[in-house]
């Protein structure tokens, strides 16, 4: 496990949200909101956002696509690993993430990533405590990683999942993916405004 949980480990509850929820972009962005305070993340933390997954699957590409998206964006809050074109997948995440550890000490790690669940969750993103296990639902063995993780179910698990990521639709990765950006869009704006103020 790259990190270890803080001794004030977030009592926050851990939600699902679906696309069509209206209210989805602001609720996932007040819950991280609140998980950020409960870890005591401050201004001078460095916040990595580690969006994991490859383009040359369209189910898999959620956690670069997240990553594409927010990197063009002017914002100073998430250090970015993981886009369509530099992504972090499993050839390559025990280097990155050595040299996380190597370059930002201390650092708060969320982990993103896409993955299978059941039918009626499929369009649904959770956030919550702890690491990620990437490559689990396609039985790979790979480093877990993060203190609090995001994750997209992407489509359904159970049966050929290789072949089941490989011919889920954009359309749903796409909404999933701006629902998560704007929420830590969000997010990121409001947790530095409340830290200026309460400085």
């Amino acid at each position: 496990m790259l990190v270890k949980k803080p001794a004030n480990k977030s009592s926050i509850e851990n939600i699902k949200l679906h696309v069509e929820d209206p209210a989805a972009i602001e609720k996932f962005s007040w819950n991280l909101i609140e998980r950020l305070h409960s870890y005591g993340v401050t201004n001078n933390t460095h916040v990595i956002l580690l969006c994991i997954g490859t383009d040359r699957s369209t189910g898999d590409c959620l956690g670069p696509l997240i990553g594409t998206k927010l990197s063009s964006i002017d914002q100073k809050f998430f250090n970015i690993y993981g886009t369509l074109e530099n992504p972090v997948h499993a050839s390559n995440l025990d280097e990155i993430i050595e040299y996380i550890c190597d370059n930002y000490p201390g650092a708060f790690i969320i982990a993103v990533d896409a993955c299978l669940g059941r039918l009626e969750n499929v369009g649904c993103v959770n956030i919550g405590d702890g690491s990620l296990q990437p490559g689990a639902g396609v039985n790979k063995k790979l480093p877990a990683v993060g203190h609090i993780h995001i994750t997209g179910i992407v489509n359904v698990a159970g049966f050929m999942e290789y072949l089941v990521l490989q011919n889920t639709r954009l359309n749903i990765v796409m909404r999933m993916a701006n629902l998560v950006v704007d929420g830590l869009k969000f997010a990121a704006l409001n947790y530095q405004k409340a830290k200026i103020q309460g400085s």
